[in-house]
C-alpha cells in the first residue's frame, strides 16, 4: 500500500539514500530506463518542491529524457537492491534492458508517462520545469579535474516534485 507524503517530511530519508544510490528512471514512448544516481540535490524553488538530477550527456538516460517532460526518482531505505543499484550504474540501457535484467516491477506513476520502481520505499514523481548543461568555465578547478578530465559533463534537471509517495 502507498501512503502520499509532504514534502517537508522526506528529506532526512532521501539524503541519506541519495548518497548510497537510487533510481532515476525515464519512460519515453515505449521506451523505459533506470539508472542510478547517487548525486542529486532536494531543495525549494519558484515556491515549488525540486529535485536536481544530473544526467551525464553521453548516458542513454539522456536522450530519454531529453524527450520525456517528465521523470521520477525510487529510493530503497531498507538496505535492499544493491545488487541492482550496481548493475544499473554500471551497464548502459543502449546494450541491456535493465529492468529485465534485474527483474525490476515498474508501477504507474499518477503523473504522465511516468513509471516507479515497485520494489523502493520512496518515490519522487518530478516534471522538469528547467534545464541546464553544465558550463566548465564554472566549475571549480579540482571538480573539473577529478570528475570531468574526460569532459563528459552532466545536465542538471530540475523537476517539480509533483507527488511524493512511501510504501
Amino acid at each position: 500500500m502507498y501512503r502520499e507524503i509532504q514534502f517537508t517530511d522526506l528529506s532526512k530519508d532521501l539524503l541519506e539514500q541519495l548518497q548510497k544510490g537510487g533510481f532515476l528512471t525515464v519512460k519515453s514512448g515505449d521506451e523505459v530506463n533506470t539508472m542510478t544516481i547517487a548525486w542529486g540535490s532536494l531543495g525549494f524553488m519558484w515556491t515549488k518542491p525540486v529535485f536536481i538530477a544530473m544526467v551525464r550527456y553521453s548516458r542513454y538516460t539522456y536522450n530519454l529524457i531529453e524527450s520525456s517532460k517528465n521523470f521520477t526518482v525510487s529510493f530503497p531505505l531498507n538496505g535492499q537492491l544493491q545488487k541492482e543499484l550496481g548493475i544499473c550504474g554500471r551497464k548502459s540501457g543502449r546494450d541491456t534492458d535493465k529492468i529485465k535484467e534485474c527483474d525490476l516491477a515498474l508501477r504507474e506513476g499518477s503523473i504522465e508517462d511516468t513509471v516507479v520502481i515497485d520494489e523502493c520505499d520512496l518515490h519522487l514523481e518530478c516534471t522538469t520545469v528547467y534545464k541546464q548543461g553544465m558550463d566548465e568555465s564554472a566549475l571549480a578547478p579540482e571538480i573539473r579535474d577529478k570528475y570531468y578530465a574526460d569532459g563528459d559533463y552532466h545536465v542538471l534537471y530540475y523537476g517539480e516534485i509533483v507527488k511524493i509517495y512511501t510504501k
